[in-house]
C-alpha cells in the first residue's frame, strides 16, 4: 500500500468508535458503564407497571425555574421512556430499591456512586447546550450509567426528547453483552 492509503485508512479507523456515540438526532451518548450484577431483566421486573422514582439535578434551562423544569421534563421523559410501561415519578424515595438520578451539567468530579448516595451537584451551565449524567441505581449502588450531550434552546426543542431516548436506551441496556457476567471483575464503582 502507498503511504497516503495507509494514513486515511488510519484516519477512518480512528474515526470509527466516535461515529458509533452519535446519533442522526445530534445526541451524542459517552461514558456508558454497566456493574456486574446489572440485569435488564432485574429492572424490568423491578418497574413494568409500577411507578419509577426519579431525581432530577440541575437546570439545563436556566430561565425557567427548577421546579417547572422538573414537571415539564417528565411528560416529555415518559414520551421516550425504556420499554416496560413504567410511570416516571418525581419526589422522595419510594419503597422500592430501584431509582434514576439524573443530573444536568454534573460536576467534574461527579461519579454514579456519589449520585446513587444523593451527592448530585452541579457544575457550569453552557447556553444552548444540554448535558446530562444518568444513573440507574439499586438501593445506594449503581447500576448502570451515561453522559447524553445535546444542542437545545427551549424544552420544547426535539433534541430534548431524542437526548432522553437515547439515553434510555443507554442506561436500560437489554443486550447480551451487558448481562450478570460473575467471572468479570469490571463495573462501575
Amino acid at each position: 500500500m502507498n503511504g497516503a492509503l495507509e494514513r486515511s485508512l488510519a484516519a477512518v479507523a480512528l474515526a470509527l468508535p466516535l461515529l458509533g456515540a452519535c446519533t442522526g438526532s445530534g445526541v451524542i451518548v459517552s461514558s456508558e458503564d454497566y456493574a456486574v450484577p446489572y440485569d435488564y431483566n432485574e429492572f424490568r421486573a423491578a418497574t413494568d407497571g409500577k411507578d419509577f422514582p426519579v431525581t432530577i439535578a440541575g437546570n439545563p434551562f436556566p430561565d425557567l425555574g427548577s421546579q417547572d423544569v422538573s414537571r415539564r421534563l417528565l411528560p416529555v421523559m415518559q414520551a421516550n421512556k425504556p420499554r416496560p410501561r413504567l410511570r416516571f415519578t418525581l419526589g422522595p424515595r419510594s419503597p422500592s430499591p430501584h431509582r434514576l438520578v439524573m443530573v444536568f451539567d454534573p460536576a467534574n468530579d461527579m461519579s454514579a456512586a456519589k449520585a446513587c448516595k444523593g451527592d448530585t451537584r452541579v457544575g457550569t451551565h453552557a447556553a444552548g447546550r444540554v448535558v446530562l449524567f444518568a444513573v440507574y441505581c439499586r438501593n445506594d449502588l449503581p447500576m448502570s450509567q451515561a453522559i447524553g450531550r445535546t444542542t437545545a434552546a427551549s424544552l420544547e426543542d426535539p433534541a430534548v426528547g431524542h437526548l432522553f431516548r437515547d439515553v434510555f436506551q443507554t442506561v436500560f441496556a437489554d443486550s447480551q453483552i451487558n448481562q450478570p457476567n460473575p467471572g468479570y471483575p469490571g463495573g462501575l464503582e
